[in-house]
């Protein structure tokens, strides 16, 4: 029999009150619980339930944050992020496109609204593309106007195709031109830290490892890069003059003459801006909202004072006007953004494995008769780049057409994706080319001496061991290296002429690293004709003989989202979940502490040299920093 021992009063005392806290602590948890399902069971049911579009709409297109072929987070991230005012957001080319291109048939968008000082774009190519957009919207007969407190000359291209221009009477407008100028480390990585760079590379224009071997750019790359960046900004001067009805060349001497005419207008830009006709009139915020309700619909409702939707709100429209089930026969776009690296890489980021399965998914796709491949790329692993070269020939070989259809940037291993297409679309201010190979190796032992360490061993062979960087290179394994760039060279121009019909000769002689505007590119046989997007699309369609327009449909070929991450994105992007992680504290930090973060992308160079530890000690680089 046991023998019960009968608990003190002291006992029972810190028994009881454990009980208690205990029972107190789950029926706060099962509260908590239950508020948060009905909460969830609300937002379900609530949905966005936005306001119905009204005739005389304003449409507000006031974009925040850097414009990008394809979203680098993931649907939940970035609606959160929207919500909580991240001013490290996205916006993507495809939406900006779309939202122009409906406002023109919409009979309820009566005018739309350029608000451009939030968008940061890295190139002209895909800038161009709004720009012409607008300048549709503009000639269907549509009002188009822009309000700026103060804006840029990328952002000014597209301000410029609209009917009319305000700026803030504080605000500021400079046409500078365009400039390249990087860092130079030789000095301070071997003389000042004792890190000796090793470079290897086939092209006297191929500059893309120069800094860290030199002091300053070479001759051959100042007159590589001159040629191509006069060619696009004369472009830009001609395309603003047109739009503006103005004389490019006017307009180019205004630029040279920039400081005795700011002087001249006392140092205030908005009436420099005024004077040269860059602007219609300069207007503050209210008084430009005031304007707008004068011409519009007023609503009280509306912090401007106009019926108005967000370009957000409008896309929202749009999207649920598609139909759910569409099965015409289907364009792909596969989306190549971003440096090329090996395996499986994020969106934003073009990965060998990753994007080439992505090429395969719409190879295997009964639906998907043909592909446009849209690239912006300055290039990276030159492996990487041939496992996507590969899947494009395949897609080929099954009957499929693919047009590739450059943006920005397509450069170095971004042309090497390219070159097989059935046909290369580029815009005139698209850089490409830079058809060259590079291999950057480090060697630290004059690092280490400085500090009083070094190397020493022993190995059964002479190339075991060569490639420590703890270790002096040894002549003979710059040979082997050397001789790996080569073959390197060589496999890029011979594929090239093989895809383009021409002499290896012919290539070499545009290629030696050296990179050209798309005008440029296209005078040289690197491609084949000038155009945006739509304009690829449009050939892919026909190369397929898919009909017109409304007998086929386009489909981004893109990594799914998960059913949270989509889930979790309608509610961030509804009414009442939006004012939740807006408005509480204790939401934005459950939020901030439970989401994942995804990692910071680790330098380009500094994943190659990564890789080559894992593996391959030598590698093959086709890679081009060439962006404005």
């Amino acid at each position: 029999m046991n023998d019960v021992r009968r608990r003190g009063p002291v006992a029972r005392f810190f028994v009881g009150l454990w009980d208690t806290v205990n029972f107190t602590r789950r029926l706060v948890f099962n509260l908590l619980f239950i508020a948060l399902l009905f909460l969830v069971v609300a937002l379900i049911g609530a949905g966005d339930r936005s306001a119905p579009l009204l005739e005389r709409t304003t449409l507000v297109i006031a974009p925040e944050g850097r414009l990008v072929e394809q979203y680098s987070l993931d649907p939940a991230t970035r609606a959160i992020n929207r919500t909580l005012g991240d001013e490290s957001s996205e916006v993507q080319l495809r939406d900006l496109l779309r939202a122009l291109d409906a406002a023109r048939t919409d009979k309820r968008i009566e005018r739309v609204v350029l608000d451009l000082d939030g968008l940061q774009a890295d190139g002209m190519a895909s800038l161009r593309e709004v720009a012409n957009a607008v300048a549709r919207l503009r000639a269907s007969g549509k009002q188009v106007v822009a309000f700026s407190e103060a804006m840029d000359q990328k952002q000014y291209l597209l301000a410029a195709q609209a009917n009319e221009v305000y700026l803030d009477p504080m605000g500021g407008l400079l046409l500078e031109g365009l400039a390249r100028y990087r860092l130079y480390y030789r000095e301070a990585l071997e003389d000042k830290l004792g890190v000796d760079m090793h470079l290897f590379k086939v092209g006297e224009f191929k500059s893309a490892a120069e800094p860290y071997v030199l002091d300053s750019a070479s001759d051959e790359a100042k007159q590589a890069d001159l040629f191509w960046m006069n060619d696009v900004w004369q472009r830009y001067l001609v395309d603003v003059a047109k739009a503006r009805k103005l004389d490019p060349q006017w307009l180019a001497t205004q630029v040279e003459q920039l400081p005795a005419e700011v002087q001249a207008a006392n140092g205030d830009l908005a009436q420099y801006a005024l004077s040269h006709k860059l602007v219609d009139g300069l207007k503050t915020r209210e008084e430009f909202d005031e304007l707008l309700t004068e011409r519009g619909v007023a609503d009280v409702d509306e912090d401007s004072g106009f019926r108005q939707v967000s370009f957000e709100g409008y896309l929202g429209h749009i999207d649920r006007a598609i139909k759910a089930a569409d099965l015409r026969p289907q364009v792909a776009v596969v989306v190549a953004e971003g440096s090329i690296t090996g395996g499986e890489q994020p969106p934003g980021t073009i990965g060998g494995e990753s994007t080439a399965a992505l090429l395969r998914d719409a190879r295997d796709d009964e639906n998907v008769k043909t592909v446009v491949l849209r690239v912006d790329s300055p290039g990276g692993e030159v492996f990487a780049s041939e496992q996507i070269r590969r899947e494009v020939v395949a897609l080929k070989a099954a009957g499929k057409p693919v047009v590739v259809s450059m943006g920005d940037l397509a450069a170095s291993g971004g042309y090497w994706i390219s070159m097989n297409a059935d046909r290369i679309y580029a815009d005139p201010s698209t850089i490409t080319g830079s058809i060259g190979i590079f291999g950057l190796i480090p060697t630290i032992p004059r690092a280490l001496d400085k500090i009083g360490i070094h190397a020493d061993g022993v190995s059964t062979t002479g190339i075991a061991g060569a490639f420590d960087v703890t270790r002096p290179l040894d002549p003979t394994v710059g040979q082997v290296i050397q001789s790996v760039i080569n073959k390197g060279y060589r496999d890029f121009t011979g594929k090239v002429a093989e895809a383009r019909g021409r002499e290896i000769a012919q290539v070499d002689a545009v290629a030696r690293g050296r990179v050209w505007s798309g005008a440029q590119a296209r005078e040289r046989g690197l491609v084949d004709e000038l155009g945006g997007l739509q304009t690829a699309i449009d050939d892919a369609a026909a190369r397929a003989k898919l009909g017109k327009p409304d007998d086929y449909r386009v489909r981004y070929v893109e990594k799914a989202a998960t059913p949270f991450e989509r889930f979790f994105a309608d509610v961030a992007q509804s009414r009442i979940g939006g004012a939740l992680l807006r408005d509480s504290d204790l939401a934005r930090g459950l939020v901030a502490r439970m989401l994942p973060q995804a990692a910071d992308d680790l330098a380009f160079l500094e994943r190659v040299m990564q890789a080559r530890r894992s593996g391959m000690p030598v590698k093959a680089l086709a890679h081009c920093f060439c962006a404005l």
